[in-house]
């Protein structure tokens, strides 16, 4: 078996090296590649410092709405015919946006450090993503002063990776193929899948994009995929060109020989050095154990759970508090679920004394017993206020503990088989700022003629229609309203007037007295940009001006300024989207 072995290793050799040959001739017919980027930054993959946060809901998306088209192409063109070096980076046609191409050609790379270090603090709301996600991702050259190339994808990368989905990582990976430039993001995206026990589509991604990369951590990933996808030969073949250029590592090499079937046993040592490493160690051990504790990195943690790895909660000993400490912590990062944990709670035994005395008692347990005998009291009392005073001391108990994950949605179910009639003055706000009320799904527009912002003008904005009647109605609508004495024109009747304007409808004099159009406060940093026809740093501003609120949520004044701004850069999809979620009454 080893002579086989050997001569197997001797003739790839042989052959690798054919393949480098053959791929040196050919690298000077290759186009310049555009993404020389050697990062500091990059890594051996391992991401315990970065989580996706896995937000679905996409209800009314302006994004969706505007990037869904089939014709998204990434088009590459010289920004100076007489160089040949592409300065194009992105996913989406400007086109589908209103956007243009350079439209961070005229951006101050100061600017856009310090805007976007100011996103990365904030929490947004998935109005404010969906505005950067068509800034970042639309198709555009790259700014050139006072930021590198380098520093620009990597912006992109982290946006992504801190606000994007995995899907969306996908489609940008899939368009923007070359690895070099985004070695940095595809780490990410296949460490994702393998924490997540999606061992096939972090492979998929390989078959999509170019895979002459230089990278030790995603050579040794491709190697692992092709011996999972039973194509051994070419995971040899790789494996052996690996190592001629120079492959250094004892540890991968025992896992892929034992996976190659050379080895009918390997080393039970286990590496978490890297995902992949904790992986292989994982799927290398049949009788795979490992015991987690508070020094274990994040993303071993959500390994261990999704691969159901973890110690079963019924087995947890009791009176090992630490271990229900660790249980605890790794609860509020979402590796158990949090009914498992109260099920725990639930096995420690109290006396009738300290059930029927509960907010005293806990004060003179130690901190896990104490958050048990709580929620055991709570669980117990009917009088309202008394559930009430116990569930606000143990969801204080948690915050102050750092663990507030833990109780949220245990909070949220105790507080709503509470009726509100019955809820005490003195926990009125704390009932209502955590009982989270079943939403009302608005789907449908009514229109309201008596209501310039509700009108029938809406329909203007529906899918980007142009009706040949729209002026008429406009004039009509305000005529109706001008004669109704009592009308008092708002500030989202002028919104929905200046927008018509600034596409090129006209008002009738006799009616352009009938509401104030005095100019929105717009800030003056921003109406700077727009005058420098600065369209990046505009959208930047926009989206940490909305910030964490949801659009329909900002005030009146605010949104003129936003909706004038789109105006005056005649960005009239993305503004569109947002009129249509501001201003209809929806049923």
């Amino acid at each position: 078996m080893s002579i086989l072995k050997l001569l197997n290793k001797n003739y790839l050799t042989f052959f690798c090296f054919f393949l480098i040959l053959l791929n040196s001739n050919s690298f000077s017919n290759e186009p310049v590649d555009i993404w020389k980027i050697e990062s500091t930054q990059e890594n051996d993959g391992n991401f315990e410092e970065i989580e996706t946060k896995k937000k679905n809901n996409q209800t009314n998306s302006i994004y969706e709405t505007i990037t869904n088209g089939n014709n998204s192409q990434v088009v590459f063109e010289d920004k100076d015919l007489d160089s040949n070096e592409i300065e194009i980076v992105g996913l989406y046609d400007p086109e589908e946006n209103d956007l243009t191409i350079d439209m961070w050609s005229n951006s101050n790379g100061e600017d856009i450090f310090r805007i976007f270090n100011k996103l990365k603090k904030i929490e947004l709301s998935n109005d404010s993503k969906e505005i950067l996600n068509i800034l970042f991702l639309t198709n555009s050259y790259f700014p050139e002063k006072n930021i590198t190339k380098d520093e620009f994808i990597k912006m992109k990368s982290e946006w992504l990776i801190k606000n994007g989905s995995l899907n969306l990582i996908e489609r940008y990976l899939t368009k923007n193929s070359d690895v070099s430039k985004n070695s940095y993001l595809l780490k990410f995206y296949l460490n994702e899948h393998l924490v997540n026990s999606e061992i096939k589509k972090s492979c998929e991604i390989f078959s999509k994009i170019d895979r002459d990369f230089e990278d030790d951590y995603l050579s040794k990933f491709n190697i692992y995929c092709l011996i999972n996808g039973n194509k051994k030969d070419e995971a040899q073949l790789q494996f052996d060109l690996k190592k001629e250029l120079g492959l250094e590592d004892k540890f991968f090499e025992k896992k892929f020989n034992y996976l190659m079937g050379y080895e009918n046993e390997t080393e039970k040592k286990i590496s978490d050095k890297t995902i992949l490493d904790f992986h292989l160690s994982h799927v290398t051990d049949p009788n795979f154990k490992f015991d987690p504790d508070e020094k274990t990195k994040k993303h071993i943690w959500r390994y261990l759970s999704n691969f159901n790895l973890l110690e079963n909660i019924e087995d947890v000993d009791l009176e090992n508090i630490d271990k229900i400490i660790t249980i605890e912590k790794a609860t509020h990062d979402g590796n158990y679920q949090y009914k498992e944990l109260f099920e725990l709670y639930k096995r420690f035994q109290f006396g009738i004394n300290q059930l029927l005395t509960v907010n005293q008692s806990y004060k003179l347990l130690p901190d896990v017993k104490s958050r048990a005998l709580l929620y055991q009291g709570i669980l117990i009392t009917t009088e309202v206020e008394k559930k009430l005073e116990l569930t606000k001391i143990l969801n204080d108990i948690f915050i102050k503990e750092g663990i507030e994950n833990v109780f949220k949605e245990e909070l949220t179910e105790i507080l709503k088989d509470i009726d509100e009639e019955d809820v005490p003055p003195n926990f009125t706000a704390f009932y209502k700022q955590n009982v989270q009320k079943k939403e009302i799904n608005l789907t449908k527009i009514k229109i309201n003629n008596k209501i310039i912002h509700q009108s029938k003008l809406l329909n203007y904005f529906i899918n980007d229609k142009k009706y040949k009647n729209i002026e008429n109605d406009l004039n009509s609508v305000l005529s109706k309203a001008k004669k109704n004495k009592k009308y008092y024109v708002s500030t989202k009747d002028i919104i929905l007037i200046e927008s018509l304007k600034s596409d090129g409808f006209q008002v009738k004099k006799n009616l352009q007295s009938f509401y104030s159009d005095d100019s929105p406060n717009m800030p003056d940093d921003i109406q700077e940009f727009i005058n420098n026809e600065d369209i990046s740093l505009v959208l930047l501003r926009l989206a940490e001006i909305i910030g964490q609120d949801d659009i329909e949520n900002i005030g009146s004044e605010t949104l003129y300024f936003i909706i004038s701004a789109l105006n005056q850069l005649n960005i009239d999809r993305l503004r569109n989207n947002i009129l249509l979620k501001v201003l209809p009454l929806k049923v």
